[in-house]
C-alpha cells in the first residue's frame, strides 16, 4: 500500500493543480504534500519546512480583516490590553489606528521602534510596507515573546496576498503557519457595501473578505432590526456557506474566537465541507436523483457551491477535470476545500486551496464508512450546473 499511497499523492495531486501567470512561472513544480510552488528552488526550500505527522510546531498566525468600520480596532485594542492570558504578536498595517496607552507599554527600544511589548505579555508590530521583513523580524528578535500572531489588513484589502504569503515565501513558511481568515463585518453599513455596483474589470473588496473567511464576526448589530440582520446573514451564507458567524456588539469575542481556527489544517477539511453541506438543501448522489430545485444555474457574483455524491472517482478523470478547471478559472476559485474517494485507494484524500495553490494529502481510511465525497468552491462566476456535471462526470 505504500507505494499506492505515492503514487495518490503524485499523481492526483500534480493533475489536480495546473497554476496560472499568478505563480509567475509556466513550469510549476508540486511538493509532497501537493503545495504547489513557483520553481525547483522553492520547492525544495517548501518540502523541507512543511512538518511529518504530528504536532505543528510552526507559530500560527491569524489574518484579521473586514471593510472600514466593521470593528477591527477595536478587536485590536482589546487583544492588546485585556488581561487573557495570551502572548499574541498583533500586526497592524500601516494606516492602523489602535491607540496605545503609554502606560500599557512594557518595554520599547526607541520611539521609532516598530514592535512594542505590552503589559498583559502581549506585542504590537506596524507593518511598513513588508510584511515578510516583519514576520522574520518577529521570529529573529523576539521568537519567545509569543505563540500566536493576528495580522490586520487594510479595509480595503483582498485578503488573498496575505494568505499566499505563507505558501509562496518560503522564510516564512519556513518558521509561521496560517492558522485561519476572520473577517469582521458592520452590519450596519455591510448590505450596502456588498450589494455596491463596481465598474466592469474591478472587484467588490467587501464580498471578497467574506468570500476568503473561516470565521465571520458580525458586528455592531445592536445597529439593526432583527429582519436587516437575517438578510444579512442570508447573504453572507450564500457567498461563504463554510465559515462559521458570531453575532456581537462593540467586537466582544471570545479571543479563541479569533485563535486556533483551523482553516487551513487539513485534519480540519472534512468537518468544513460536512458543516457546509449541510446547510445546502441540494445533494447530488450518484444515483441521479438530483435535487435542482434551488433554481440558479449561474451566479454572476460571489457564491458557494457545494457538491456531495457517493461513489469513487476515477483518478485519471478527476486529475484531467480538477487540471482544467483549476488552469482556466483560478482566478475566480477563491477558495476550495473537499474530501475525495478515490477507486483503488482505501483512504480518503483531502486538500484545501486559494486560487491555484492547493495543499493537499492523504486521510484516513474509509473503513466502513460510506464513501461520500464532499466538495466547495467559493468564487465568483460560477457555473453550479457545469461544476456538477463536470465532477458526476468522474466517478464510475
Amino acid at each position: 500500500m505504500a507505494v499506492r499511497m505515492l503514487q495518490l499523492r503524485t499523481t492526483i495531486v500534480a493533475g489536480l493543480i495546473q497554476v496560472r501567470s499568478q505563480l509567475q512561472t509556466n513550469n510549476p513544480t508540486i511538493t509532497s504534500r501537493g503545495m504547489v510552488t513557483a520553481s525547483v528552488a522553492t520547492q525544495q526550500h517548501a518540502e523541507a519546512v512543511i512538518p511529518a505527522a504530528g504536532a505543528d510546531p510552526r507559530i500560527p498566525a491569524t489574518v484579521l480583516t473586514g471593510f472600514l468600520g466593521s470593528g477591527k480596532t477595536t478587536l485590536l485594542n482589546h487583544i492588546l490590553t485585556a488581561e487573557h492570558g495570551k502572548r499574541i504578536a498583533v500586526i497592524e498595517n500601516e494606516y492602523g489606528e489602535v491607540d496605545i496607552d503609554g502606560s500599557l507599554v512594557a518595554s520599547q527600544a526607541s520611539a521609532a521602534e516598530d514592535i512594542v511589548m505590552l503589559n498583559n505579555g502581549c506585542l504590537c508590530c506596524t507593518v511598513r510596507g513588508d510584511l515578510v521583513r516583519m514576520l522574520a523580524e518577529l521570529v529573529k528578535t523576539k521568537r519567545d515573546k509569543f505563540d500566536h500572531i493576528v495580522i490586520e489588513t487594510t479595509g480595503l484589502a483582498n485578503p488573498a496576498p496575505v494568505i499566499q504569503t505563507f505558501y509562496m515565501d518560503h522564510k516564512v513558511a519556513h518558521h509561521v503557519r496560517l492558522d485561519g481568515v476572520v473577517t469582521l463585518v458592520d452590519s450596519k453599513h455591510a448590505m450596502q457595501h456588498l450589494e455596491e455596483v463596481k465598474p466592469e474589470g474591478t472587484v467588490n473588496e467587501a464580498v471578497e473578505q467574506i468570500a476568503y473567511a473561516d470565521r465571520l464576526i458580525l458586528n455592531k448589530i445592536d445597529l439593526v432590526g432583527e429582519e436587516e440582520l437575517q438578510a444579512l446573514t442570508q447573504k453572507i451564507k450564500r457567498i461563504n456557506g463554510m465559515a462559521q458567524i458570531k453575532k456581537t456588539t462593540f467586537g466582544k469575542v471570545d479571543i479563541d474566537y479569533v485563535l486556533g481556527v483551523g482553516g487551513f489544517d487539513l485534519d480540519r477539511i472534512e468537518s468544513d465541507v460536512q458543516a457546509e453541506s449541510s446547510t445546502k438543501d441540494h445533494h447530488d448522489h450518484h444515483d441521479h436523483h438530483e435535487h435542482d430545485h434551488h433554481g440558479h444555474k449561474h451566479d454572476s457574483g460571489v457564491s458557494s457551491v457545494s457538491i456531495v455524491c457517493e461513489g469513487t472517482l476515477d483518478l485519471d478523470e478527476i486529475n484531467e477535470w480538477m487540471g482544467k478547471l483549476v488552469n482556466e478559472r483560478s482566478e475566480d476559485i477563491y477558495r476550495m476545500k473537499g474530501v475525495l474517494s478515490v477507486d483503488g485507494f482505501d483512504e480518503r484524500y483531502v486538500f484545501q486551496g486559494v486560487h491555484s495553490i492547493i495543499d493537499g494529502s492523504v486521510g484516513k481510511p474509509w473503513g466502513n464508512e460510506k464513501r461520500t465525497n464532499k466538495i466547495v468552491f467559493i468564487g465568483k462566476n460560477l457555473d453550479e450546473a457545469a461544476l456538477r456535471k463536470g465532477f458526476r462526470s468522474c466517478i464510475f
